[in-house]
Order: structure tokens, then sequence, then C-alpha cells
């Protein structure tokens, strides 16, 4: 890959893996110049650059084999550390997501279809199904009964355009003082809490919640937060099968622990 990569760069080019699970990311570097190289990156990389929601893209070119490489340009920063998540600007650039007909035309016109809870309901049935005995486990019976329970107060939402993997290390914060959410494989056309709610979970104060949502543009409800707790049950679930079918044991136990805690959250304050 890094050989072809140099074909298409040409002479004078050092070309590192950047890391990440896939091996498909790539630093380019020559005389002080450097760019971030990605192999098969969605169409959608265009939009959100013209967006301004992930650095610029210099170009798209296209390989012998039918591989795509982009060249976005690198810009100096650093992830987000936990706290920080907390900050406005993080609400901003999530409002701006979910709030852009450019992006949600984008996904629409790459065949992407909106994903309701119901469909994700039925994929989750599948997805227990075939996780042995961890699928029958105390907490993942509970989390079943209480997607049931939860499910009407789901139906009929607006879907937009979701990052579907909110984490303080696909936030970078440039030299300059801009943000931009990269990481874009897992978006999807969802529930806006899909994205709001993890980052509520993890990284902001219970007390604060309220208050972050008010910043963020929408009243908090209970109806808001049955909604906010159907998706991280439904994503719990995901991770606990993900981590069992890697043979991931020790993290598949985290992932039961987090199932645990959001059940007992929604039966001493959603559902009492």
């Amino acid at each position: 890959m890094i050989e072809w990569l140099g074909q298409v760069l040409g002479i004078g080019w050092k070309i590192t893996p950047a890391g990440g699970l896939t091996g498909d990311a790539f630093v380019a570097e020559k005389d002080n110049r450097r760019l971030f190289l990605k192999r098969n990156s969605s169409p959608f990389l265009a939009v959100l650059s013209a967006e301004g929601i992930v650095p610029k893209l210099i170009w798209t070119k296209r390989m012998e084999n039918g591989d795509v490489i982009t060249a976005q340009e690198w810009l100096e920063g650093r992830a987000l550390k936990s706290h920080e998540m907390q900050h406005q600007r993080v609400a901003d650039i999530l409002h701006k997501i979910h709030h852009s007909t450019e992006l949600l035309h984008m996904l629409l016109r790459m065949g992407k279809k909106p994903v309701t809870s119901d469909e994700s309901l039925e994929n989750l049935y599948h997805l227990i199904s075939s996780m042995g005995t961890v699928g029958k486990h105390e907490e993942v019976q509970k989390a079943i009964g209480h997607l049931i329970k939860l499910l009407p107060t789901t139906r009929n939402q607006e879907l937009v355009v979701c990052h579907c993997d909110i984490n303080h290390n696909n936030l970078i914060l440039t030299e300059d003082g801009n943000i931009f959410l990269v990481d874009w494989d897992n978006a999807m056309i969802a529930d806006p809490v899909t994205d709001f709610g993890m980052l509520l979970k993890w990284y902001v104060p219970k007390e604060n919640w309220d208050s972050w949502l008010t910043r963020y543009g929408v009243t908090p409800s209970s109806g808001l937060f049955e909604r906010m707790y159907w998706y991280l049950l439904h994503d719990a679930i995901q991770f606990l099968s993900w981590h069992t079918k890697r043979k991931e044991p020790a993290k598949a136990m985290e992932r039961l622990n987090d199932l645990k805690e959001i059940n007992e959250q929604i039966t001493t304050t959603i559902l009492k």
C-alpha cells in the first residue's frame, strides 16, 4: 500500500502508517508539508469538508486497482480531553451536523436509508441470538424488556445525520482553536439522541445534563430521556456483541457492567 501511495504522490514523500484498526490511514510528509491520506474514504468526506466539519479535502484520486485515495490538510492539534467534551463548541458542532440538509441529502444520495428504532430492535434480536450464553445473561434480558417497554416513545422522531461514535479521541482541537469531528465510518441517519446521549453518559455529570441539552438546542423532557436511554441500551448490547464475537471476555464483562448500570438507571429514574 505504501508503495502504491508513493507512486500516486511522486518522488520525495515519506509515507508512514497513521494507526487505526483498518490500516487504511497514512501520513505523507515532504518539505515541511504534511497530508493525511486514507484509502476508500466515503464520498461523504467531500461534503463534510465543505461544511467545515473535518479538515479540508485537498484531492481525491482513483488508483488502477479501483481503490480511492483521499488527501486532507494536516492540522497540528490534539484530541479533546474528557472534561473538554462539555464545551459549548462540542454542542455547536453536533447541532450543526444534526441540522445540515447538505449532509442529509448526500447520505441519501449514497443510498443510506434512515434507521428506525423498530429496525434497530429487530437487528438486536438477531445479534443476541448469535451471542450464545451471553445473550441469555440476566442483564441482556432486562435490557430487552426495557427496550420493548420504551419503544413507543422512540417512534416518529425526525431522523438526521448522526456520527454514531462520539468520543473525545474523535474530536480534534487544532492549534488555532478550531474543532473538527473525524472518523465518520459509522455515520447513519438516525435519532440525534444517538449522538448526544452517548456524550452525556460518558462525559457530562448528570446534574449538568439539562444545561447541556439547553445549550445544544433542545428542551429536556421525560420523553427525550426515555429515547436517550433506549439508544444507550441499544449501543451497549451492540458493543457487548462485538467483544463477545472477538473473544474478549474482559471487555465483554465491562460492557455487561455498563448494561447493568444503564438498566439500574432506567429502573430508578425512567420507569419509577
